[in-house]
């Protein structure tokens, strides 16, 4: 998580929502690494989650990512949660609870939806203290 925080660090320097995510493979390796791109995209699917997933399966050669954990400092959203059962992820550890647009806990378990044909384990509340401070400092920085 802390490498995810680093990650999320970045992002909030290039002015982009501080989010943060890693892929790790089963053996502990990173696989892709990303923070929010966004605003500098222009791209509303450039979540860190999302770009995380990209470059690992790039790096794979296969969208299924077997094994694989990713680590995000935000609980996922919709769009982000439902690509996990998608790359058939193993897990997903996340920091701070989204009570605004969370989909794995907080507004919508979306990983426990009966349809999916994949499960993916998950562990909220890593390091969420830290998580969630960096988004309010973030926030609180812009409305000031």
């Amino acid at each position: 998580m802390r490498e995810a925080l680093h990650e999320a660090e970045a992002a909030g320097q290039r002015g982009e929502v501080p989010i943060g995510a890693l892929l790790v493979r089963w053996d502990g390796a990173i696989s892709g690494r990303a923070g929010n791109e966004v605003e500098g995209r222009r791209d509303p699917t450039a979540h860190a989650e999302m770009l995380a997933l990209r470059r690992a399966a790039r790096g794979a050669g296969s969208a299924r990512l077997e094994g694989c954990f990713l680590i995000s400092t935000l609980e996922p959203c919709l769009m982000c949660a439902g690509a996990l059962p998608h790359a058939r992820l193993a897990g997903l550890v996340y920091g701070a609870r989204d009570a605004a647009a969370g989909a794995v806990d907080s507004c919508l378990e979306g990983l426990d939806q009966p349809f999916l044909n994949h499960r993916v384990w998950r562990l909220g509340g890593v390091l969420e203290d830290e998580c969630a401070k960096l988004l309010r400092d973030f926030f609180l920085a812009r409305r000031t």
